[in-house]
């Protein structure tokens, strides 16, 4: 078995390869989420306040809570992601099959939950600016956060589907059985029972089977009357 293709990964081969690195999928993903991340949280943080008789309110419905839960989900969402391209990058290289394991599963936890708080930071924000007063004004980056965070759910959708895959494939590889059926290369052998005799090619009789019929014994009678047996 190569532990070193279980959980998507090519072995340990000390090079890293950053053409082949920039072309993964999920790659791809976290830097795209990254920057939807860098969007969201930047938005907020410029857009998402305005003065209103002397106090300083949020966008969305004036609540600061909103505006305090959308920052937050993006500033860090964009720190894991980086956090998860490092790993990506020396993934290749971890020789430790279980140490791939503890990874597939951290990116598969993270980006399952942040695909649920994305989720739940679209529908905030997006009702409570359409509940918003007469007094907020409209702000184009107010909307672009909220746009941007439902294309965050997409992004974190897919990535928890390949950490999914590549669980799925770790386990697969890695904790099969560890017994070949076909370790001799005879598809057709099966476990001898106890009336078996082997068939191989240089073997065709059983040592303790009769060449031939034995002639029939003349059956010992004593003078007790004790019949033998036939041999």
């Amino acid at each position: 078995m190569d532990s070193g293709a279980v959980y998507g990964s090519g072995g340990a081969t000390g090079e890293f390869d950053l053409r082949a690195f920039i072309y993964k999928p999920q790659v791809i993903l976290r830097a795209v989420g990254w920057l939807f991340a860098i969007i969201v949280f930047g938005c907020i943080a410029d857009k998402g306040y305005f003065d209103y008789q002397g106090k300083t309110e949020c966008v969305y419905d004036a609540r600061s809570s909103a505006c305090g839960y959308g920052i937050a989900v993006g500033v860090i969402a964009f720190l894991a992601l980086m956090g998860f391209l490092i790993l990506d990058a020396m993934f290749d290289n971890i020789s430790n099959v279980l140490h791939r394991k503890y990874a597939v599963l951290a990116d598969l936890g993270f980006s399952g939950f942040w695909t649920f708080m994305w989720f739940v930071c679209f529908c905030l924000l997006a009702d409570l600016w359409r509940r918003r007063p007469d007094r907020i004004p409209y702000i184009s980056g107010a909307v672009a956060a909220i746009v941007f965070s439902f294309f965050s759910i997409i992004i974190f959708a897919f990535l928890t589907g390949l950490a999914v895959r590549r669980y799925r494939q770790g386990i697969g590889s890695d904790f099969q059985s560890g017994y070949d059926p076909d370790i001799f290369g005879d598809g057709d052998r099966r476990a001898a029972g106890p009336g078996d005799v082997y068939q191989g090619s240089d073997y065709r009789q059983s040592p303790f089977a009769d060449p031939a019929p034995a002639a029939e014994k003349p059956v010992n009678t004593g003078p007790t009357g004790y019949q033998g047996q036939s041999y």
